[in-house]
């Protein structure tokens, strides 16, 4: 029987028989678009080389990675929450939601997962948060990577259906090319309504 223990650190709320999953979320500071999430459960006979922080992989290496976590893992999921939940929820409570789709989306149920961060979405298996785990676990380092793929993926889209907003290149977050295609263009459905730069460019309307 295989062992679904992560490797290091070995945290005392691991079991031996625990199948954990790692999640992660992507894209809670843009102005625009959704913010998706991951979960992972890694399959510890096929290792994977080089995970890590999606943030601190290139975009090249993020997306290699990728097809190899697709191949390899046990099982995977991705989940998302639209820009209109994110306005209804506020970004915390439709970033809990979007990682719980994702760990109830997996193929196999986890006795255990792994959030990164330091707050837990309520779910129907045991959880636990850790703060800059996806530097610390495996499994969150390879959600934390399908995640921020997932979310590139969908800005590229995006970009096709909003060209004038350049979201291909800042991906929805607040850079000087972003503010300045906002107050060229003004606001698109796919902007974050809630969030003040977005807010007050309304309230000037």
């Amino acid at each position: 029987m295989k062992s679904f223990e992560i490797d290091l650190p070995l945290f005392d709320y691991v079991y031996p028989n625990d199948i954990v999953c790692g999640v992660d979320e992507a894209g809670r500071g843009p102005l625009a678009g959704p913010v998706f999430a991951a979960a992972v459960i890694l399959d510890p006979s096929r290792p994977i080389i080089g995970l890590r922080d999606s943030k601190k992989l290139t975009a090249e290496r993020r997306e290699l990675l990728a097809v190899q976590i697709k191949e390899c893992a046990l099982a995977w999921s991705i989940a998302e929450c639209s820009e209109e939940e994110i306005d209804n929820l506020n970004i915390l409570q439709a970033s809990m939601l979007a990682m719980k789709r994702a760990v109830e989306g997996l193929s196999m149920l986890p006795t255990l997962a792994l959030i990164d961060g330091n707050r837990c979405p309520v779910m129907i298996v045991r959880a636990e948060a850790i703060v800059k785990g996806d530097d610390k676990v495996q499994a969150i380092s390879a959600a934390s990577i399908l995640a921020k793929t997932a979310r590139d993926a969908a800005l590229h889209i995006l970009h096709a259906q909003y060209p004038l907003y350049a979201f291909d290149q800042h991906k929805g977050y607040p850079t000087a090319l972003h503010m300045e295609r906002l107050r060229l263009h003004g606001v698109s459905p796919v902007h974050r309504k809630s969030y003040a730069p977005v807010r007050a460019m309304l309230a000037e309307l």
